[in-house]
């Protein structure tokens, strides 16, 4: 580990906004990106430039209406180490980063507000010791960017397609805030992002919703809270800049802000891959048709044990009513036996809850799921309610259940650094939602705009798109022949969106009839080693690599367009030749008229090769690369 810490008190004299401006600047570690903090005119504000362009002209920040600001001392530190996550995108993750915290006394009230800089970002937060004058106060935390280049805005839109490209002039949404993050197309394929994380730690807070001043057309940030005298944090306000959407993908500024790992045992948490039953109800396969019974549980169990997957996820109305700490379950299932056999096939339950069926009781609901054999819960139509998310992951955590919220939680960035059990989240438009199509596009928007606060529970990976286009599912799209996707692209697509639970909603045997392109997804990890964008443009295609020992697995997305994309295989280790079994397109594949051909080659290949990915309309690539012992020399 790489750890150094140094501190310096740059001032120690007392000054007052009102009579002075005095002005502070830190930079990135590599120089590349300055932040000036100023206080004047009972005002504190910050600007922000990068590369030698200003991205932020001086917008204020601020925890109090009509204060005043006193700075009693400044100190800076230098940050240098590695942390590893309990799993992520990343086994190791360098925090590398100076810090400007001023010493502020707003109206009496004693304050840092600290401002860590990172090469791609920067973080801002104000931290608020125990004080007696802050018994039940109301505070409102204020943050403005007074961005200095014109931008084209992405933003998520809920089960919906991010919105997007949006010029700046049409940015005013102010009746409408817009959920964050914000990615911002900034020229010449440069992107920035505005961005919160360790919503967590700041318990008096909802989470961040971005607004537009109609007067002066500047974006903000404004949440308030009740607080009380042991203090508060406020979340960390982020931006992050990048010189192409693939590097904001990866940035790992928001996780480096938030905190620590809470959970001393976390040997229990496992991630992995999950058959979801929502997507297979009414599939026949000629002999058998999937319900909400037991009879299908148990196939989907035995499916699950034998082909490697780890989890099984049970949705709506395996219970009917939930009152007082007593569930009513459905006739049709008996859940006991479900979950003995899934015990004894050593294959997860994760198990709904839906609070619109009544309300069990909070207090004993997660032990009452932990009783039933469950490894974790899916958590539907909580509400984006920030109190309410935490308490819930503590409960679960203490029950060492698994925890994922769906139906437009709170996004809560950086959570799954600090209680690790967060497995994932519906913050998105996943597969099928409200019964719409994900189409290509969309997919690409969610990758490249929603996946920035962290792990996504999207759905992919179905095979029978045929017979979902035909509408042979119960919980197809109401419009039929709308979902545009070739197979290989639902492969991709597996890895693309990164997930603790990599959730998979097609029929066993659809999975079966495709079983040599099933391979990749079977071996595919929901942790990893390191993970790369080689390729990257907004909405039209994607390639990411990421490793797990020394095997990498690359998947490739495209848009409605055909395309022929070079893949780099930079990534790779130079003093190794690796066997490469390559998932495609076939030539005749089409995501609308031939959704269901695809071909598979094997290649030895090395560091400098590059692999054309053909890829058809909606289809996409993918490869597993694996080295082959001691044949540098055998090609």
């Amino acid at each position: 580990m790489i750890s150094v810490k140094k501190a310096t008190t740059l001032a120690a004299l007392c000054f007052t906004c009102l009579l002075a401006a005095e002005k502070y600047e830190i930079a990135s570690p590599n120089g590349t990106a300055a932040l000036t903090l100023s206080c004047e005119e009972s005002q504190l504000s910050y600007s922000l430039t990068w590369n030698d362009q200003q991205l932020i002209d001086s917008s204020s920040i601020s925890i109090g209406q009509a204060a005043t600001y006193e700075i009693i001392s400044t100190q800076t530190i230098e940050t240098d180490e590695t942390w590893k996550p309990v799993w992520g995108q990343f086994s190791e993750i360098r925090d590398w980063h100076n810090e400007l915290t001023l010493k502020v006394e707003i109206s009496g009230i004693k304050t840092d507000l600290i401002c860590r800089i990172f090469d791609d970002g920067v973080g801002i937060r104000f931290s608020v010791p125990a004080q007696k004058t802050l018994q039940e106060q109301e505070v409102s935390f204020d943050f403005q960017y007074n961005l200095a280049v014109n931008s084209l805005g992405y933003f998520p839109a809920g089960e919906r397609m991010p919105l997007g490209p949006l010029p700046m002039e049409e940015w005013n949404f102010d009746k409408n805030p817009r959920n964050l993050p914000a990615v911002l197309g900034i020229g010449e394929g440069r992107y920035m992002s505005l961005m919160e994380s360790d919503l967590y730690s700041a318990k008096p807070f909802r989470a961040a919703q971005l607004s537009v001043d109609p007067e002066s057309s500047t974006a903000y940030v404004s949440v308030s809270g009740k607080v009380d005298s042991t203090g508060f944090l406020t979340p960390w306000r982020i931006i992050l800049f990048a010189d192409n959407i693939g590097d904001l993908i990866v940035n790992t500024v928001p996780i480096n802000l938030a905190a620590p790992n809470e959970l001393e045992n976390t040997s229990w948490i496992k991630p992995g891959k999950g058959l979801w039953d929502w997507r297979i109800h009414g599939y026949h396969n000629g002999d058998f048709e999937y319900k909400i019974d037991t009879r299908s549980y148990l196939r989907l169990i035995d499916f699950c044990s034998s082909q490697g997957i780890e989890y099984l996820t049970i949705d709506d109305h395996w219970f009917l009513e939930a009152k007082s700490g007593k569930m009513k379950v459905s006739p049709d299932v008996d859940i006991e036996k479900v979950m003995a056999y899934a015990d004894e096939k050593s294959v997860g339950i994760i198990l709904y809850y839906d609070r619109k069926k009544g309300n069990f009781g909070d207090d004993s609901l997660f032990s009452h799921y932990k009783n039933l054999g469950a490894s974790g819960m899916k958590y539907g139509f909580m509400g984006n309610d920030a109190s309410f998310t935490r308490n819930a992951m503590n409960r679960a955590a203490e029950e060492n259940l698994l925890l994922f919220f769906h139906d437009a939680p709170t996004p809560m960035t950086g959570l799954y650094r600090t209680l690790p059990n967060s497995i994932t989240r519906e913050y998105c438009h996943a597969q099928q939602d409200s019964r719409r199509a994900l189409s290509p596009e969309s997919f690409l928007k969610t990758a490249m705009v929603n996946a920035l606060s962290g792990p996504l529970d999207q759905a992919n990976g179905n095979f029978g798109i045929r017979s979902i286009n035909a509408g042979e599912r119960k919980k197809g799209p109401r419009e039929l022949n709308t979902y545009i996707s070739t197979v290989t692209s639902e492969v991709a697509r597996t890895l693309v969106i990164f997930s603790g639970l990599i959730t998979l909603p097609d029929a066993p045997e659809e999975y079966l009839k495709k079983s040599d392109l099933f391979e990749f997804i079977k071996q595919l990890p929901a942790t990893w080693d390191d993970t790369r964008i080689v390729n990257a443009e907004m909405a039209k295609y994607i390639t990411t690599a990421r490793r797990s020992g020394e095997t990498w697995f690359v998947g490739s997305v495209n848009n409605e367009e055909s395309r022929s994309l070079p893949i780099d295989l930079d990534f790779l280790d130079p003093d190794k030749t690796y066997q490469a079994t390559i998932f495609s397109d076939a030539p005749d594949s089409h995501g609308a008229d031939n959704p269901e051909a695809y071909q598979i080659v094997k290649r030895t290949l090395q560091r400098t090769d590059t692999v054309h990915a053909t890829m058809a309309v909606g289809g996409g690539h993918a490869m597993i690369l694996k080295p082959i012992e001691n044949s540098l020399t055998q090609k």
